[in-house]
């Protein structure tokens, strides 16, 4: 499958999954129904959405989408459970941990819009040609607790002989929103982000006037296998 494919695809989903929600949604002054929709992060991840916008598609079929940044899954989650968002893009774990946690209002989970963890590995230093093993005995500023990205991390250290907490040191205490900023800061020797972010730092690495050894960034995606 193309990623043009995968891109129409994804539309499509988010389309059609849109206008089943929009039978128990509100009506907007101009007439079309209006949806409150929350994604997880404003994220280059979900590109096809943003086009999809722009170019009035939703619009097109009778939708008003009102979105906004979660800033992180429990935030996100937090504002559908609230009832302060109609549908929220989030990895599939937080419907699981809510549910589980009240069963008299579970959260379904009702679309797979993605095929990978979105998120690159950021270094300090270049490296021309980087080992998961170069993580060893460094300090990696990560993801929340339980939730996808993390678990992904975990799951690919492990397939390449690391074991997580123990060789890698997983810094766990910044927030979402906070991690670029940490990370630039000084904190960890690597960092998981999403797109724009990790591109943006790289790119202010190399006009400030910080120490050689954090001017540039190396990124490395991380696999979904």
């Amino acid at each position: 499958m193309n990623r043009l494919t995968r891109s129409f695809g994804f539309v499509l989903a988010l389309v059609i999954v849109l206008l089943l929600t929009a039978c128990s949604s509100s009506s907007s002054r101009s007439g079309l129904r209006q949806i409150r929709l929350v994604e997880v992060t404003h994220s280059l991840f979900y590109a096809p959405q943003y086009v999809a916008l722009e170019k009035g598609f939703f619009k097109e079929q009778g939708l008003d989408i009102q979105l906004s940044n979660g800033n992180g899954g429990d935030k996100t989650m937090t504002t559908l459970v609230a009832g302060q968002s109609d549908i929220v893009l989030v990895g599939a774990e937080a419907a699981i941990y809510v549910t589980a946690r009240s069963s008299a209002h579970p959260i379904t989970a009702f679309a797979q819009l993605t095929q990978t963890d979105g998120s690159f590995l950021v270094s300090r230093q270049p490296i021309p040609h980087f080992d998961w093993s170069m993580l060893k005995g460094k300090s990696l500023l990560g993801q929340r607790r339980g939730g996808m990205p993390e678990m992904i991390s975990e799951y690919v250290q492990r397939k390449h002989g690391l074991t997580p907490h123990k060789d890698v040191q997983i810094i766990q205490n910044v927030d979402y929103q906070n991690l670029a900023n940490a990370f630039v800061a000084g904190t960890g020797d690597f960092v998981q982000l999403f797109e724009p972010m990790a591109s943006k730092i790289e790119k202010e690495k190399k006009a400030t006037s910080l120490p050689p050894s954090a001017r540039t960034a190396a990124m490395f995606p991380i696999p979904a296998t």
